[in-house]
């Protein structure tokens, strides 16, 4: 008889997922209960629930989740201007380690034995799920289904649904996208189908959130952020929470062809991965976020947050947002947004986001040292002198010692 009894099951409603659910209740005779998280993802939750109870499950947990998802989780991100590979915003990334953190809470909840997931034994996800629920709880025991059964086809799990009576709306599954999508309110991700070939173009009809940039509208967008310690909290002077930021940005760049990207990455598991993502106010909000700091942060603090940003990135994209490393590096990255305060005006158009001005009651420029007319002795010019020779006294002691670097 299996030890286990119960299993929290992070379940979306959707085929791969209902099959699961069956499937963890035959093979290890448990119970099921299901989580499934809002997170943004445009698409309703709450038929989660029918389905789940057509198939026995006693306990369900349907949970709105976008304002701790950008507040405890994006808004954290972008404070440290986090890219993955020099494109990748990291969008599917950070939803996963809240969804591991309510695995694990609903586990202790219902007393469950197991989490479980429907990720593949391919992918990032699988990583992120299991290192968070281990950091979390470590002997928690992890269930992932693709890394045990023999249904690896879309036809095998369809006979599988009529072989064990579960409903599958056919209508829906006739319309099913080609691509392997994630969604949240950060991004839409599309892998899969003619995406798999890195030669070939996505399709046009492909883009769920934003237009292209041929299409949007000849006239531009402008509109003006404000920061209070590197977060958003109000879009045109109007105060918004987190995530109706997140949501308010994502139609209004969507609207102007702002997001779209194409790439090749380098997946924790060793493979290169072809992606498309849509990230509109994600977009918005690098590039903002990066502006009201070129005031407001002091020169080597800028710039040792930049070197750092690549380690934490890959951080997140791992796995490890559940790390002593990733909370030492929040830390540090937080400490350094205590002056990062103002406004940020932007020109969104036609897939370019512009910044046409910044202000900040901190700012740290000094338009009566940095102008081009007379500055009234604000900055005296000859100080530059000693300056450059000190600065090249290394290299004029090597030249001086025979050193000829045109040799080399």
């Amino acid at each position: 008889m299996s030890e286990i009894k119960k299993v929290v099951l992070a379940y979306s409603g959707g085929l791969d997922t209902s099959v699961i659910v069956k499937w963890l209740q035959e093979t290890y005779n448990c119970e099921v209960v299901t989580f499934t998280a809002d997170l943004g993802q445009g698409e309703e939750v709450e038929p989660a629930r029918a389905k789940a109870e057509a198939l026995g499950v006693k306990e369900i947990y349907i949970e709105d989740l976008r304002e701790e998802f950008v507040r405890d989780f994006v808004f954290p991100m972008f404070r440290a201007n986090t890219v993955y590979e020099g494109e990748y915003l990291l969008g599917t990334s950070i939803a996963r380690p809240l969804i591991a953190k309510r695995l694990i809470e609903i586990a202790n909840e219902t007393g469950a034995d197991a989490i479980s997931h429907g990720a593949t034994g391919k992918g990032n996800d699988q990583v992120r799920f299991e290192l968070g629920a281990y950091a979390l709880k470590p002997g928690v025991k992890v269930i992932a289904p693709w890394r045990e059964w023999d249904l690896n086809s879309r036809d095998k799990l369809m006979a599988y649904c009529e072989e064990h009576g579960i409903a599958v709306d056919f209508a829906k599954q006739g319309k099913k996208s080609p691509y392997s999508m994630d969604a949240n309110l950060l991004h839409i991700s599309y892998e899969g189908g003619v995406l798999e070939d890195p030669w070939t173009a996505s399709e046009d009809d492909m883009w769920r959130w934003s237009v292209s940039p041929e299409a949007a509208p000849d006239t531009p967008t402008f509109i003006e952020l404000t920061y209070q310690k590197g977060d958003i909290v109000a879009i045109d002077d109007k105060p918004m929470s987190p995530a109706t930021v997140l949501e308010y940005l994502n139609k209004v760049g969507g609207a102007n062809g702002i997001g779209r990207l194409d790439i090749v990455e380098n997946r924790f598991v060793g493979m290169k991965s072809r992606g498309c993502y849509e990230t509109p106010g994600g977009t918005i909000m690098l590039r903002a976020h990066r502006a009201i700091e070129s005031i407001t942060l002091d020169r080597e603090a800028a710039h040792l947050k930049d070197e750092l940003m690549p380690r934490y990135a890959k951080v997140i994209y791992n796995g490890f947002w559940w790390s002593e490393e990733r909370k030492m590096l929040q830390q540090m990255i937080d400490y350094s947004q205590r002056n990062v305060n103002g406004k940020v005006r932007l020109k969104l158009y036609k897939g370019n986001v512009e910044v046409v001005g910044r202000s900040s009651p901190d700012s740290l420029f000094d338009e009566s040292i940095a102008t081009f007319e007379d500055d009234a002795g604000a900055y005296d010019q000859q100080d530059a002198a000693g300056f450059i020779k000190l600065n090249a006294l290394r290299m004029r002691i090597a030249a001086g010692k025979g050193r000829n670097l045109l040799d080399d």
